[in-house]
């Protein structure tokens, strides 16, 4: 059982996402994502509540195309755009599939960064066979199914392919036509 998501239904679960955590009115002061599936989530949220972002990596999918988890790894530091960690954090993810990561990541922060006095996660969708519940939550899913996110075009597309692609459209249009150097432009 597979969903597929476009562009526009994705951004459309990260801004539902945003006002359900705004309803809430839980305050919060800083917002973690999960890299790489929370990256964007993460991002779009920082932005609309104009606080700093850090972003964390972990790594588990190893084998059968990115179906198979391995062991979690968590990264050593975190990227952030603050000199400090914030106190009252949200932490972010695309999804809780088996839950392992977000519960690890949750256990750990706090262990890692002990001025940190209120945690909660926020996650677009929802899986039911997950090991842990997120404080906010899009889409809940009763059933396992693999989640087609409109990005993973980018997992299989290599640089050649891409400039065969970029190229395949505009090679007729742009026959004589030159680039000029920004650089040099005055």
């Amino acid at each position: 059982m597979s969903l597929h998501v476009s562009w526009e239904e994705y951004n459309a679960l990260v801004e539902r996402l945003a006002l359900q955590v705004h309803e809430s009115g839980w305050p919060f002061n800083q917002v973690i994502c999960i890299a790489r599936g929370g990256l964007r989530v993460g991002d779009v949220i920082s932005r609309i509540f104009e606080l700093p972002l850090a972003i964390l990596s972990t790594h588990s999918y190893t084998a059968e195309g990115g179906m198979l988890r391995g062991q979690l790894v968590i990264a050593e530091h975190m990227t952030m755009t603050a000199p400090r960690l914030g106190e009252r954090v949200l932490l972010v993810d695309d999804m809780v599939d088996s839950g392992h990561t977000l519960e690890a990541v949750f256990k750990e922060l706090p262990q890692r960064f002990p001025h940190i006095t209120a945690l909660r996660t926020a996650v677009l969708w929802y899986k039911a066979c997950s090991v842990c519940k997120p404080d906010y939550f899009v889409s809940y899913l009763p059933e396992n199914p693999w989640i087609h996110q409109p990005f993973e075009a980018y997992d299989t597309l290599r640089p050649d392919q891409l400039k065969m692609k970029l190229d395949g459209g505009r090679t007729e249009r742009s026959a004589g036509a030159s680039v000029q150097n920004p650089s040099t432009d005055a």
